[in-house]
């Protein structure tokens, strides 16, 4: 194979990426080289790398110049030394969470809380991710080199396209596991036509969800979105009236045992106050969205109806290979994504272009290898 590949790199916040040429990664003990088919590309991707000293001032980027690109699939290439239960040749997606293997959170099996945790091709938690951010660069190049920790074995049936859709379903998957969603329990998700919120819709069929309650404001969107999950779905426009009536009214009064916030940081927080109005007692929140600022709650209401709100950010490798599994069996039907792919030289393009875009259901995707 060549000594060098073509990736994307940025080089200065705020500038265009530029394709450059860059010497293939090697993949060091535990590692393994992917040849990268897809990679995903954030909705808001422009306006964070554009604002994000603003935005983010304690989340460091790694060293620029560097190769972004958050959610990769592709096929292993190259093993390192020490890696166990994959061959060259294995379709993979690459999770792109990086844990240092060595801190209490680490050593106690919860490397998504590890002091040092990074999103690889993106950006970092704390001041001391950026050593791993620096080691592993993202997927908007022809290689990478990743952990071998961070794979997902994907079932032939699904598209490496389909798979870089894995970061957003998986952050929905991981929020309903942690707040105990299952069958008979009433789930409203805030924003279910957008990208992360429509992952409620194709996973609810395969988590035997009964009950789902989702608000957005396009009609149309909300409609198609209706079509999904074998009418197990209720949904409602916000600018019908207040959400936290519309589920109170649809649940005889009970309200909702489980809320998902999945809108983002621009949106209003009266919409999320409003979710936080429509729980049921004992329920739970979970916040995904990243909606930004400080929110007043009423914390003694919480205190008497015993709710709770978490945020969730991410999730695991292992979530990750259970939804490839249930892809595999035909129980997560991603075929309703729309799929608009770019070739590595368009990535500029594909970025500045994403705004228009048809909801959740479009998939922006870069080819590396086309």
């Amino acid at each position: 194979m060549s000594a060098t590949m073509r990736a994307a790199r940025m080089h200065h916040v705020g500038e265009p990426m530029k394709i450059e040429e860059l010497p293939v990664p090697e993949p060091g003990r535990g590692d393994v080289r992917v040849a990268v088919h897809a990679v995903n590309i954030v909705p808001n991707l422009a306006n964070i790398l554009n604002m994000w000293t603003t935005w983010f001032p304690d989340s460091p980027l790694p060293t620029l110049p560097a190769v972004f690109g958050l959610d990769p699939a592709g096929v292993i290439e190259e093993i390192g030394e020490g890696v166990e239960g994959f061959e060259v040749g294995d379709r993979v997606y690459v999770n792109p969470g990086r844990s240092c293997g060595s801190c209490r959170s680490c050593r106690g099996g919860d490397s998504i809380n590890c002091a040092s945790y990074a999103f690889a091709g993106y950006f970092g938690f704390s001041p001391t991710a950026l050593q791993l951010l620096d080691r592993y660069q993202g997927g908007l190049a022809e290689y990478m080199v990743a952990p071998a920790y961070s794979l997902v074995k994907l079932p032939d049936s699904l598209s490496f396209e389909a798979s870089a859709r894995f970061g957003y379903i998986g952050t929905m998957y991981s929020a309903l596991r942690k707040a105990g969603a299952g069958p008979g329990k009433r789930i409203l998700v805030n924003g279910i036509s957008g990208t992360l919120g429509i992952a409620a819709a194709l996973l609810a069929p395969a988590m035997g969800l009964t009950h789902v309650y989702g608000t957005g404001r396009d009609r149309a969107l909300l409609e198609r979105v209706g079509r999904l999950a074998g009418g197990r779905l209720r949904l409602h426009s916000l600018d019908d009236g207040p959400l936290d009536e519309w589920v109170r009214a649809e649940t005889g009064g009970h309200g909702a045992d489980i809320y998902i916030d999945a809108l983002g940081p621009g949106a209003p927080h009266e919409t999320f106050r409003a979710g936080m109005r429509a729980m049921a007692r004992g329920g739970i929140a979970v916040n995904i969205g990243a909606v930004a600022g400080d929110l007043p709650i009423d914390i003694h209401r919480m205190m008497d109806q015993q709710l709770r709100l978490i945020g969730s950010a991410w999730f695991t490798s292992a979530e990750g290979q259970t939804m490839a599994d249930m892809a595999g069996a035909g129980l997560l039907d991603l075929s309703p994504l729309e799929h608009q792919v770019f070739p590595l030289d368009q990535v500029n393009e594909a970025i500045g272009g994403i705004a228009v875009r048809n909801g959740g259901f479009s998939n922006f995707v870069i080819s590396p290898q086309a």
